[in-house]
Formats: structure tokens, sequence, C-alpha cells
């Protein structure tokens, strides 16, 4: 077994950021997607388009997020068989993971299908366009099971340490989604389902890609085809891990998704405004959601090792530079994001933009929240107690809807823009209380293991 890959010894805060480093530019690179999508949709088709792009995300979320949320879940087994230094399991694992993610791919594109266009309508899109909204999502829920696939792929190859390749992999899928959108949205003129068709054929190049990875040349991973026949009871403790980090997306979506139909209230150039600060301020999280992945590796291996004190020590350290990072994050965020904003429109007015801004320096104020929440998310996730993840879900779903239903018809578009930091908040305190109390627990473990050697 490759001891290279390995976080179990040195500097543990090296080790996180030398692993998390890669995974910071492949989020940037699959964050790509969705910024090169509303770009030029929104400079080559029509501030409507942009909005209609836009406007998907809380449904994406809830769609794409609870598919990709299992597979998060389907690895953390991966990483203690890591740990523990057992390469059956880590095949074992790793080739349930595969098949059920597929599996569940091709279950959630039927579903999809069903319910998008009712999810629109129930969100209030509005219906200059709806049709638009509902031809680019139609499309772009075919590469489900391919995201799937990749994100299983990518999850068991950083499961066993590895961040460096899925980087590789994902410049390529980026590289193809940008040629495509040129072609089809500027040259061919296929407006949004252009969009949707090149982000499709992406992410089945990264998917190919990835695949050929994990089965030829990664040496920790040694799949069978036997380890790729589903297996019932294998899969089942999969999916209890899986389904609470589902569980969270899920929950969170259906809070975005409320707050989405608030904001399509006030109309088109405020939804575009509020689109285009939301991608913006999703670039400047890449670094904390990257240490948070980096932290789950870290914390999952450790644990299958059973080096408690280790795990204790480490987290504390994290904590603080994860801090650190939110307070340079947030000056980031006022440095670029009003230039940053101005990329997606070509005739952007004075609503637009005024969304944009007050969007922009209200999650600025509050960012070290959502380190407390990318730490303490993360390595719970890493330890397996992933029912942490649907409590926090559950928190940032009550502080969505508050400020949805409750305190935007008084307050107006104000109280939208401080969702998220009410979200964060109420995801951090559950998270605290049940960090603190299973660290308890780790910390007599780790006496127990003192006194016996």
């Amino acid at each position: 077994m490759k001891t290279r890959y390995s976080m179990l010894e040195g500097n543990p805060l090296k080790s996180i950021i030398r692993f998390a480093v890669p995974i910071m530019l492949s989020s940037l690179l699959q964050y790509n997607y969705v910024l090169v999508d509303n770009i030029i949709v929104g400079r080559y088709v029509s501030t409507d388009a942009l909005a209609a792009v836009g406007g998907v995300g809380s449904i994406n979320s809830f769609i794409i997020g609870a598919a990709l949320g299992l597979t998060s879940g389907f690895t953390i087994p991966v990483a203690h068989a890591f740990g523990a230094k057992d390469k059956e399991k880590i095949a074992h694992y790793s080739g349930s993971s595969i098949t059920v993610s597929f599996l569940i791919g091709i279950l959630l594109v039927m579903i999809a299908h069903v319910i998008s266009t009712p999810l629109l309508k129930l969100i209030g899109t509005p219906e200059e366009i709806i049709g638009l909204s509902s031809a680019y999502v139609n499309i772009l829920y075919f590469a489900v099971p391919f995201q799937m696939l990749s994100n299983s792929f990518t999850a068991i190859a950083r499961a066993v340490g590895e961040s460096k390749k899925p980087l590789y992999f994902f410049m390529v899928s980026v590289f193809v989604n940008f040629v495509l959108d040129l072609l089809f949205v500027k040259h061919l003129h296929w407006s949004v389902e252009g969009a949707a068709m090149a982000t499709l054929l992406s992410h089945f190049t990264a998917t190919l890609l990835t695949g050929i990875y994990i089965f030829r040349f990664n040496e920790n991973v040694r799949i069978k085809r036997s380890d790729l026949k589903l297996n019932w009871k294998t899969a089942w403790t999969q999916l209890k891990l899986g389904i609470p980090v589902s569980l969270q997306f899920t929950i969170t979506s259906i809070g975005s998704m409320c707050l989405q139909s608030a904001v399509n209230s006030f109309g088109p150039n405020v939804m575009a405004g509020f689109t285009a600060a939301g991608r913006v301020e999703n670039l400047t999280n890449i670094p904390m959601s990257g240490l948070g992945v980096g932290t789950q590796t870290f914390v999952g291996q450790n644990y299958g090792a059973e080096n408690y004190e280790r795990i204790i020590k480490s987290v504390k350290k994290i904590f603080f530079l994860d801090l650190l990072v939110s307070v340079l994050m947030s000056g980031t965020l006022l440095l670029i994001g009003m230039p940053v904003v101005n990329l997606f429109m070509t005739e952007p007015n004075e609503e637009m933009l005024y969304a944009a801004h007050k969007y922009i320096i209200a999650t600025a104020e509050c960012y070290s929240l959502v380190a407390v929440l990318f730490v303490l998310r993360n390595t719970l996730q890493g330890l397996g107690f992933t029912y942490a993840n649907t409590v926090a879900g559950a928190g940032e779903l009550i502080g969505r809807i508050s400020i949805a239903f409750i305190l935007t018809p008084q307050l107006g578009f104000n109280a939208v823009c401080y969702a998220a930091p009410a979200a964060w908040l109420l995801a951090d305190i559950p998270l605290a209380v049940i960090y603190l109390r299973k660290q308890k627990a780790f910390q007599a473990l780790a006496k127990k293991q003192k006194v016996e050697t």
C-alpha cells in the first residue's frame, strides 16, 4: 500500500493543506461548469437567459446535491479501511460505492425530469423565463449518473489520500465545457440548451478519465469484478452513512428554494443580480470548503488507524486555520465581488448592481460562520457521524425559511441577503454541541490507549 498518500504521520496541518490545495483547484474547475454557463449565457443570449439559468440553482442543489451527498457518505468506510491498512475492504467498499452510485443516478434522472418543472412553478419562477429554465434543466439532468460516478471515483481517490490526479482530469473536462459552450451557444446559437449540452458532455469526459484512473492506475485501490456486484449488506451500510449527508443537501436546498421564491418576487433584474453575486460568493467559499474535505479525509484515515489523540489536537489547529482563511476570503469577496459580477452582464442596470452589492456585503460580514460549519461538519462526517449533517441541514432550513417567509415581507431584499449567515449560525450551534460531546469520548479513548501502552 502506498504510504505517500497517508495522513497518519507528520505535521497534520501541512498534510491537510498539501492535500486540500488540489481539492480547492478541482472545486474551482468544477465551479467553472456553472460559471462559464452563466457568463456565456449572460453575454451571448440575454439577461432573461442568465436569470433562467441562475434561477434553477436551488433546484439543482436539491436534486444534484442530494445525489452527490450520497457518494460522499459512501466512501467514508474507504478512508477508514485505508487507515486500518485493509486492502480488501478498500476494494470492497470502493466497488460497492461505484455500483450503488450508478444505479441511484439512473433512478434520479427519471425522478428529476418528473419534478423539475413543477418545482420551478412552485418557487415562483417568472413566466417569461420558466420555459428557458425548464429547457436547461431537462437536458442537464441526464448528466446526473455521470456526475455521481465521477464524484464516486474522485471520493475514492481522496479517501486513500490522492487529491492531485482528479484535478488533472477536471482541467480537461472544464476545457471541454468551455469550448463546447462557445460552440453551442455563441456560434450555433443553441441558447440555454447548448450550455446544458456542453455541461453534460464535459461531465461524461470527467467520468471517463476518473474511472480509468481508479480501475487502472491507482495502486491503493484494486477493484475486482466481484467487488462491483451489488451486495445488499454493504450497500445498506453505505446508505446509512450517505443518506444523512444527502438529507443535509436536500434540506438545505429546500430552504434555498424557499429563499429563491422570495428573490423571484422582486423580478428578473434582482434575480440576475442575486445570481451573479451568489456565483462570486461560491468562488470565495472554495478555500474553506477544500480545507473541510481535507479535514474529512485526515480524520477518516486517523479514525481507521485509531489515532484518537492526533485527531483531537489537529482539529483545534484546523479550526483556527479556517477562521483565518475566512477573514482573508471576506476581504477577497469585498475586493473582487463587483468586478466579477460585471463579467456576467453586458447591460447591467442599477437594480441588478444594487442587489449584487447588498448580497456581497452581507456575506463578507459573516464569513467566519461558514468556516466553523465546514470544520465541524466535515470532522464529524470523517468520523462516520453523518447524522450531524442532517441536524445541521435542519438548522440551515429554519434560517432560510424564517428569512423567506417572515422577515422578507417586512424588511424587503435586505433580509434575503442575510439568509445564508442566519442558516450558517443555526447549523453551527448543534454541530458544536455534537462535536464537544464526541471530543470527550475520544479524549477518554486516547487516555485509555496511553495506559495500555
